[in-house]
């Protein structure tokens, strides 16, 4: 927190360690100081025998204080350490002092932005009920009519333009308009209802999609199947063939020994043959 409300002259701020006041004292004199920060003061003084003094206005006392707890201050501190800070690419608000808390509004009368804290005003006072307040924006000057400096809060259909209310009665005027937060509106109640059936027809193509995946898948795993089953029928056709195969030559062979083996003995015993 040091870093961010490094400021003597806030008064939230510890005179002796010059952070944000933690569990916030403030002495018969009416200066404030951290709990931590004045008692080790006040124990210094005691070590060196001096007396007991504020270190702010150096009043002394005849007995070592005992400084009051501030309740205001401490849930001022503790409402500061719980907002939320401006970071980077947040618009700031243009009040704060301490630190750029994030702002929530601007106001297009006051060409200014303000936190929750500093727009209150805004809402509650009568003086600003008539400003013009908008989202924080970072472009205050886009918003409002160089030429009248006028807030740009009606649309022109016939120009396709926010204008003015002077604007409205001088060049454009006789021209259909409609208040700018009107066609705002109407606008980004088109855009929800075009955001939503494009996200239909993504989601309809993205099932499309997916169905023809599927069905690719499907079609690869059939032909894949078709493969292996081919290929099992014709090894299995082929190992019938290379068995009848073997088998006839075996069989073949076997006749041709038969009838060499006969030739033979015809060759050997002719008598057996015309006996037979």
């Amino acid at each position: 927190m040091a870093e961010l409300v490094f400021d003597t002259q806030n008064p939230l701020n510890c005179p002796l360690c010059l952070n944000l006041l933690k569990n916030p004292v403030t002495t018969t004199c009416g200066h404030s100081f951290c709990m931590d920060c004045i008692k080790g003061c006040w124990d210094q003084d005691a070590s060196l025998r001096r007396a007991y003094s504020c270190p702010t206005c150096r009043t002394t006392f005849n007995q070592r204080p005992a400084p009051s707890k501030s309740t205001v201050l401490a849930e001022i501190v503790e409402g500061l350490n719980q907002a939320v800070p401006a970071g980077p690419g947040d618009v700031k608000c243009d009040v704060c002092k301490i630190r750029k808390l994030k702002a929530i509004k601007s106001c297009l009368v006051c060409l200014a932005s303000y936190c929750q804290t500093h727009i209150r005003p805004h809402y509650e006072s009568e003086a600003f009920k008539k400003h013009k307040l908008v989202n924080a924006s970072p472009n205050l000057q886009q918003q409002i009519c160089s030429q009248h400096n006028k807030a740009l809060e009606i649309y022109c259909y016939n120009d396709w333009k926010c204008i003015c209310v002077v604007c409205m009665g001088d060049q454009h005027s006789g021209h259909k308009t409609v208040s700018a937060a009107d066609e705002m509106a109407k606008k980004q109640k088109e855009l929800k209802i075009q955001n939503r059936d494009f996200t239909q027809k993504i989601t309809h193509i993205v099932k499309k999609v997916e169905a023809f995946r599927k069905a690719v898948d499907s079609h690869k795993r059939f032909a894949q199947a078709a493969v292996e089953h081919s290929d099992r029928i014709f090894t299995e056709l082929i190992s019938s063939i290379q068995k009848r195969r073997t088998e006839r030559i075996t069989f073949i062979s076997s006749r041709i020994t038969l009838l060499n083996l006969e030739c033979i003995c015809a060759q050997l015993h002719p008598e057996m043959l015309i006996t037979s």
